[in-house]
């Protein structure tokens, strides 16, 4: 049993638990510090851990090296390398393992496998900082059954942080819970977003929603990885979030860790759900109303449609 699994054990047996003044103290501002129970991680997610943990360990291997790695552009600024592939292998196999009648939906691999219970697999989120050593990129793991969003995982091998979420048991960071914030509106807001380098033909509509945004946020950061753009939302690092055209396995496990801190996710258009357009908004539920209504004006038709 892994440091994740005893800590987390042990808060299980504790009911209404709450940090004495000197824990408080240390204690990080993002997390809730009480918990009226904290539910052991369910067997699908300490797998997708496990998975998780094998691909970083391949990713900071060779973070020395990435010289001389192979690097494949797979479309217009969009790059592959062999620790991507080397990294999901590792997530497949463990997958495969546990789950051999379950689908898996790869970044690089595609599809393998037909069910109704699918993994939605990134190995490598955030590729371009990776290659210029840019210490920011993780690994998401997202579980979908019959089209509902379950389970999330997303880790970040440097920090060795390990965002995890089970459908009706909240959201965790190693072994606290976290909360989206409470902010009510933009006023103030830091929000996340990432340019759209597959669509670069939304880039005037980029850049006039972030303009409307910031009329009344605070600060809008650019990190290059959704994945954890996401998780930093639900642990209150980032008020809100948005992003042009992303793809499953960037959003999935990122959605279903923000929903069960508290938060939202929606399009454009503040359609629920996770959106078949990849245009994603997240937050609590009133910044991200606040939101839709500032970007309606530059996003234009194309952005807002289902």
């Amino acid at each position: 049993m892994n440091g994740f699994q005893s800590a987390r054990g042990l808060q299980a047996k504790a009911k209404n638990a709450t940090l004495s003044p000197a824990r408080h103290a240390r204690a990080p501002f993002f997390f809730t510090l009480t918990d009226p129970e904290i539910t052991m991680p369910r067997p699908a997610v300490n797998v997708a851990v496990r998975a998780a943990r094998a691909a970083g360990n391949i990713i900071q291997r060779y973070m020395n090296r990435v010289d001389s790695l192979t690097v494949e552009e797979k479309s217009r600024m969009d790059f592959v390398t062999e620790v991507d592939r080397l990294a999901e292998a590792e997530i497949v196999k463990e997958l495969r393992r546990a789950f051999p009648d379950h689908a898996i939906l790869g970044e690089e691999s595609g599809q393998i496998g037909k069910s109704s219970k699918v993994w939605v697999v990134d190995p490598l989120d955030g590729t371009h900082n990776y290659l210029r050593g840019f210490p920011h990129f993780s690994v998401s793991i997202g579980f979908v059954d019959h089209g509902d969003p379950v389970h999330g995982v997303i880790y970040d091998p440097l920090r060795d942080e390990l965002f995890t979420a089970s459908k009706g048991d909240g959201a965790f960071l190693n072994d606290r819970r976290m909360r989206v914030t409470k902010r009510e509106g933009l006023s103030g807001a830091l929000l996340g977003t990432g340019f759209p380098y597959r669509q670069r033909e939304h880039l005037d509509a980029q850049l006039g929603m972030t303009r409307a945004l910031l009329q009344e946020a605070e600060d809008i950061r650019r990190t290059g990885s959704a994945a954890l753009d996401l998780a930093y939302v639900a642990a209150g690092r980032l008020d809100g979030y948005f992003e042009i055209g992303l793809k499953p396995w960037d959003m999935t496990a990122g959605c279903v860790i923000v929903r069960e801190a508290g938060g939202h996710y929606c399009d454009f258009a503040g359609r629920d759900g996770i959106p078949a357009s990849g245009n994603l908004i997240a937050g609590n539920h009133l910044l991200t109303g606040a939101m839709v209504r500032a970007i309606a004006a530059s996003a234009g038709p194309a952005l807002l449609a289902g």
